[in-house]
């Protein structure tokens, strides 16, 4: 039934509260990325407006997909007249790839640290031929695993620029931003001040266990695959649902009333939130690192 004007814009009040409230939970929560410190509104709106992505093509597909999000709501909401459906469809279209994406985060960090236990073998390898650690490094950019590419390019960079042994391998560490490879970073500098002979065979065991972290990591993420895809399951049988009411107009009808919108912004609100926060506790929590940053006065000598 068709809702009055002072009936229309209270509901439309309401949606827009929620509206707020759901995009900022999509936006946030589902990054993996720590949220900035609060610096002002305008901080909020520009993460909301260019997503979590760094480069310009991120940003660019973040905004395609809000445009796509607010296009979509816009013809459900003129084609069943409930802004409140106009509001889920916009938010189903944030919402798909924040749900479908769990889990992609830590894959690349086992990937990373599987690359990191590659490159520590072809340093043991190199520096097993009698060169200097600077110049074993350096004969690895060409060879390193692409996960890690640009972090060991960077390394060899600021090792020819002048920088200090120790300077350099904590921002190494720094970038890779794991405990394993916080262990390849303190047996070279340990290497640097003692200059042992063994430095193989401590690569070649830091090695391994990378391996056998990595079997680990994997084996745990595929025990939360079987969650993830019953939330996936039943997010996607809600969302059939969502669009049955918009070819089956009678369906949606006990929602056409104040009443019947409140209703559905009320469980709708405890849908998402419980997504929200089945998504959060299935990510692992980061691992504790050893190692601090390099400090500004110490990277040259």
């Amino acid at each position: 039934m068709p809702l009055g004007n002072v009936e229309l814009i209270a509901v439309l009040g309401g949606a827009a509260c929620l509206g707020g409230l759901v995009l900022l939970v999509v936006a946030l929560v589902g990054t993996t990325k720590p949220v900035p410190p609060p610096g002002g509104s305008d901080q909020w709106l520009r993460r909301l407006w260019q997503g979590s992505g760094t480069s310009r093509s991120d940003h660019l597909r973040h905004q395609a997909l809000l445009g796509v999000a607010a296009l979509v709501g816009a013809l459900a909401f003129l084609l069943t007249g409930l802004p409140v459906i106009g509001l889920l469809f916009t938010i189903a279209v944030l919402g798909v790839p924040w749900l479908f994406t769990a889990g992609k985060a830590e894959q690349r960090v086992i990937g990373r640290i599987e690359a990191v236990g590659e490159w520590t073998r072809r340093l043991k390898d190199m520096s097993s031929t009698g060169q200097g650690l600077q110049q074993a490094i350096t004969n690895t950019v060409a060879t390193a695993p692409p996960e890690i590419e640009e972090e060991v390019r960077l390394l060899a960079a600021r090792l020819q620029a002048g920088w200090l042994g120790r300077a350099a391998l904590l921002a190494f560490a720094d970038e890779i931003g794991d405990p394993v490879g916080d262990q390849v970073v303190a047996a070279l500098i340990l290497h640097l001040s003692d200059r042992g002979e063994r430095l193989g065979d401590v690569l070649g065991s830091i090695a391994s266990a990378a391996a056998a972290e990595v079997a680990t990591r994997r084996e745990v993420e595929a025990k939360r695959s079987q969650p993830r895809f019953a939330v996936r399951f039943l997010s996607g049988m809600t969302l059939a649902v969502l669009v049955y009411g918009l070819i089956n107009p009678a369906y949606m009808r006990p929602y056409g009333t104040p009443t019947g919108q409140l209703v559905m912004i009320v469980l709708s609100a405890a849908f998402i939130g419980l997504l929200a926060w089945v998504r959060s506790m299935s990510q692992p929590p980061r691992p504790a690192r050893f190692l601090a940053t390099p400090q500004q006065g110490e990277v040259l000598a």
